[in-house]
Order: C-alpha cells, then structure tokens, then sequence
C-alpha cells in the first residue's frame, strides 16, 4: 500500500508504540497516586510534557494535554468567549478553518458573538491586510489555521499575531497548528500566539492525544474539565498515560529529524508539482506552500472516481479534509474555485515515510486516471 494520505493521520512511528507499550506494561499506575509506583509513572508524564515543549520550543509548565486538536481548539475558543464575553463579543476567524474552529463559531454565534469570517485569495491564502481591515476594538479574539489541512497555503501568523496585540492589546491570538507543527518551522515562546493547538497523530504519533499551548501571560484561562485538578487544574480526569507518552515518544523523534524530514518532503512535493504541471489536464490548487500537502484536480472526473482508481493500485489518498466527509470542500468554495474543479479534487500529503518511489506510482496513477477520463 503507498500511503499518501498522511494530512488525515500518520503511522505511529517505532517510538511511539514502544511508549506506549511501557505504558501499558510497566507504567501503568495512576500518575496522582502517593507512593514509588505512583511517583514513577508521574516521572514518565513529566518527561513526555518536556518533550513537547522541546518539539513546540515552549515552556513545558505551558503544555496541557487534550484528547487531540478537536478538543485543544474547543477549549482555545469557548474558554476566550467564556473569559471576555461578558464586555465584547466580537470573533474573527477565517472561511478556511478546520470544522473544530468553524462549529465553535456556530455555536458562539447563537449565543449572540459577532464572527468576522476573513476570505482566502485564489490560492488559499490569508493576508495580513484582511485581518488588518477586520479588526476592531471590541475583538476578543482571532483564530487562524497555521497551515490549511487541504491546499498547505501557510499563514504568516507571527506577523497577525503581533498585529492583533497592536491594534487590541487585550484580545487573544490562537492558532491551529495541528498541521504546521513539525511541518513548518516555528518556536511558540517567538511565536506570539496566546493558544496553539497541536494533534498527536499527525506527527507518528498515537490518536486520542493532543496539546493546547497557553502563554504565560494568560495568568488565568477557564478551565475545560473541573474534577481532581490534573493538568494544574485546567484539565481535570485520570491522564491518558499510553497516548500521552507516545506523544511525546513522536515528538522527540520528529524533533530530532525535523530539518531532514521536511527537506525530504518539499524536494519530493516540488518534484511531484513539476511533473504534474506538463501533465494536461490536471490542476493545481492552492499555493502548497507546507511541504507535505498538495491539492490537484482532474476536471471532468468525480472526486471518488479518482480515488477509487487510485485505490485500485493501492494508492490511497483523500477527498480534501476527511475530517469533512461528504461535503463539498469549503475551502475551495472559498477560493471560489468552479464546481468542475472542486467536485474533481483530491488531496495527497506526504510524510517522512514517503518515498520517491511512492511519488511516482502516484504519477503512474494519476496517468490511469486521465486514460480512464479519455477512453
């Protein structure tokens, strides 16, 4: 099987599952209990925290584990309007944000929040003059994607970051970096996010986990989960110890290998554009600029068409988010894209286990693709 569908999810890597597994085995004791067993799993706890500030470049008495990005971002953006929304309730975010973002924003808005959704160019793209033109004195909050799970169209969030502290002094930053995070380079101490939210199984490692970064100057943010005060109160309940240190098994892997990783990914992403781009009747969309994610589209072929010939050389790749089942993608709407090319496209995303090899069996399978369209 030639996997290319690594933006959905990713092997576990060997770390990880021997983490876990040590989890399981040896480590499987309560890490709150008060006694030498109890005080070792807590160890093992500690240090996986460590390991994914050392991955984020963050503080590790900053990290606090969810069960994944859908859980990190809920918590980002109900607990900033459960904190300001009292005094002002105006939200901005993008139309290109994953569903995590965009349902909570449903949500808020039937409370009565204002959400200010800022439009992508025609490559996917953000810019800081759009969120520059929507802010307000009364925003609470802006949420942007680091990198968009369907085009790879990278945002400039540094720079938006510290706009927003500019122009609203008290309002919060956050972003979802589940797709950037040892993606694209990037420190959080530097960063100038207030919240950054990070997923497990997109880095090799286990699903179930996730972390939300909280800035120190947050000195006080509403708690997800009141209970027995784990994670310093801000997430209480028994911490899922098996998922927690495969995390920060993968972390400390993907650390170490990031700059290798990612040159591999981009020279095997460029090569694959630039065959594609002779390649008539196929398109390119978006700017993919991350170096794993790529979005193309055979005009004139249903999206499940493709996929499914694909499938049948075992190659499997996805339908834009699959996180989005069964919609057409808002993304693309967004960049307002004809509806030939977003009922034709697809979604392929590498990781540091693709090879060349996996490359060019995806040519050969986009090459059926066109034969088939043509026969």
């Amino acid at each position: 099987m030639i996997y290319l569908d690594n933006s959905a999810t990713t092997k576990p890597c060997k770390e990880a599952v021997e983490a876990m597994n040590i989890a399981l085995t040896q480590l499987w004791g309560n890490p709150s209990a008060l006694y030498g067993f109890g005080f070792e799993t807590a160890k093992a706890l500690r240090n996986a925290r460590y390991s994914v500030a050392a991955a984020l470049s963050a503080e590790p008495d900053r990290i606090f584990f969810t069960s994944g990005g859908t859980e990190a971002d809920n918590w980002a953006i109900m607990s900033t309007a459960k904190r300001f929304g009292k005094k002002n309730k105006h939200i901005i975010t993008t139309a290109i944000e994953h569903h995590a973002v965009l349902n909570c924003m449903k949500e808020l808005e039937a409370q009565g929040f204002e959400v200010t959704y800022l439009q992508p160019n025609e490559l996917g793209e953000i810019t800081l003059e759009t969120l520059k033109a929507a802010l307000r004195k009364d925003t609470i909050l802006v949420s942007v994607m680091m990198v968009n799970n369907e085009t790879g169209a990278v945002m400039p969030i540094d720079k938006m970051a510290k706009l927003t502290h500019k122009m609203c002094p008290n309002a919060i930053f956050h972003t979802d970096a589940v797709q950037g995070f040892l993606k694209v380079p990037f420190q959080a101490k530097t960063l100038g996010a207030d919240l950054i939210s990070i997923s497990s199984h997109k880095i090799h490692g286990p699903k179930g986990v996730g972390a939300l970064y909280i800035t120190p100057r947050l000195k006080s943010f509403p708690a997800l989960l009141i209970g027995g005060g784990q994670e310093n109160n801000y997430r209480s309940g028994t911490e899922a110890m098996p998922a927690i240190l495969g995390f920060g098994a993968a972390c400390e892997a993907g650390r170490i290998t990031f700059k290798e990783d990612t040159r591999r990914e981009k020279e095997m992403l460029d090569c694959l554009v630039q065959q594609i781009s002779v390649m008539e009747g196929v398109a390119i969309n978006g700017c993919h600029q991350a170096p794993h994610i790529l979005n193309l589209a055979i005009p004139g072929v249903p999206t499940q068409n493709t996929i499914n010939i694909l499938q049948d050389a075992e190659i499997c790749v996805s339908a834009g988010s699959a996180c989005a089942k069964g919609h057409r993608s808002h993304t693309l709407t967004a960049m307002k894209l004809s509806p030939e090319i977003i009922d034709s496209s697809f979604r392929v995303s590498l990781s540091r286990e693709t090879t060349e090899q996996d490359i060019c069996a995806l040519i050969e399978g986009i090459q059926s693709v066109l034969r088939w369209k043509n026969r």
